[in-house]
């Protein structure tokens, strides 16, 4: 299982960690945000697949921020992927 890390931008959340293995999602965490939706993000995803979660969330908007938590998530496991295909 590996862990990452990522610097949330633009939105509430400061940092958002999670663990990829088999390309399932796991442990997701973040640190800030909206507590009820970042806590029910992190519920719904557990043991998702990471592209299909990639899908889902990526570019959907907090208000006129053009991001969100949701969408910060979807970019860090964007580059986990990436950074796992590399290796």
């Amino acid at each position: 299982m590996e862990n990452y890390s990522v610097k949330a931008n633009g939105t509430c959340a400061s940092q958002i960690d999670f663990s990829l293995e088999n390309g399932k999602l796991h442990h997701i965490v973040f640190h800030g945000g909206c507590p009820g939706n970042t806590l029910a993000v992190s519920k719904l995803l557990e043991g998702c697949d990471a592209r299909s979660a990639v899908t889902l969330l990526k570019g959907n908007p907090c208000g006129t921020r053009g991001t969100s938590c949701a969408d910060q998530l979807a970019k860090g496991i964007e580059k986990a992927l990436q950074a796992d295909a590399k290796a």
